[in-house]
């Protein structure tokens, strides 16, 4: 289990340069990260890493000068997450001033029900300790994403934004979420719009997750996102549009 970075001169063809596995960080397996570049240059990527033995989950950070040196940097714990939660899934974004994160929180008080979540927002001013502000988004009951909502990417427009998110209505739908689209005037509390997921796969079980965006020098934008095919695996896809 390893989170890899790899670097692409259109989007499409990929070459990795960083391969950091879980025994690095103690942890029993490793998800999402995120990997961001500091207004001074250097390179992070925050870590999702799975607590051996239970359903806890903190975010770790690798911290260097050069993406390549991810490799041999030393993980410290910036989102330790606690005894009834645990944190990952890492948003992360600067907005000139000061550094906003959000990640899903996901209870611990029921083991049969640790799928459950909320995206929680923090900022820091340095991105390494953070200060939580409170729920960002939290399921509709009764409604498509209901048993938890996760933010895949976010878009901010000095304290008004939008978000795509990962929602499930029950815990079946467990790696098979779609993307619904949220917004927020005060950069604090998102609003889901609509009572439906946004965008969906064309084949069953429907799983449409993940979905991020690189804008690009034209005015276009470079989507990504992990779509079910039709024989129920998934994969990564990406689509152009143009600006």
């Amino acid at each position: 289990m390893a989170n890899v970075v790899a670097r692409s001169a259109d989007g499409v063809r990929f070459t990795p340069v960083v391969e950091v596995g879980k025994d690095l960080f103690g942890a029993e397996s490793l998800e999402r990260p995120a990997l961001v570049h500091t207004p001074d240059g250097r390179w992070r990527l925050y870590v999702s890493c799975a607590t051996p033995g239970t359903k806890h989950w903190r975010v770790d950070l690798l911290e260097a000068s050069s993406v390549e040196e991810l490799a041999t940097a030393q993980p410290r714990t910036v989102l330790p997450g606690t005894d009834t939660a645990a944190v990952k899934d890492p948003v992360i974004r600067h907005d000139g001033r000061r550094w906003h994160l959000w990640a899903s929180v996901h209870p611990l008080d029921d083991p049969d029900a640790t799928d459950r979540m909320t995206t929680e927002h923090a900022t820091s001013d340095d991105g390494v300790t953070w200060r939580w502000h409170g729920t960002a988004l939290a399921g509709t009951p009764g409604s498509w994403d209901a048993r938890g909502v996760r933010f895949a990417t976010v878009v901010l427009d000095g304290s008004r934004g939008w978000a795509l998110y990962d929602g499930r209505a029950t815990a079946a739908e467990n790696f098979e979420e779609r993307s619904g689209l949220a917004v927020t005037e005060d950069g604090e509390v998102f609003t889901a719009v609509g009572d439906a997921p946004l965008l969906h796969s064309a084949h069953p079980p429907f799983g449409l997750r993940y979905v991020d965006v690189v804008s690009r020098p034209d005015g276009g934008a470079r989507w990504f996102y992990e779509a079910t095919r039709a024989d129920g695996a998934h994969e990564l896809r990406t689509v152009l549009l143009p600006g």
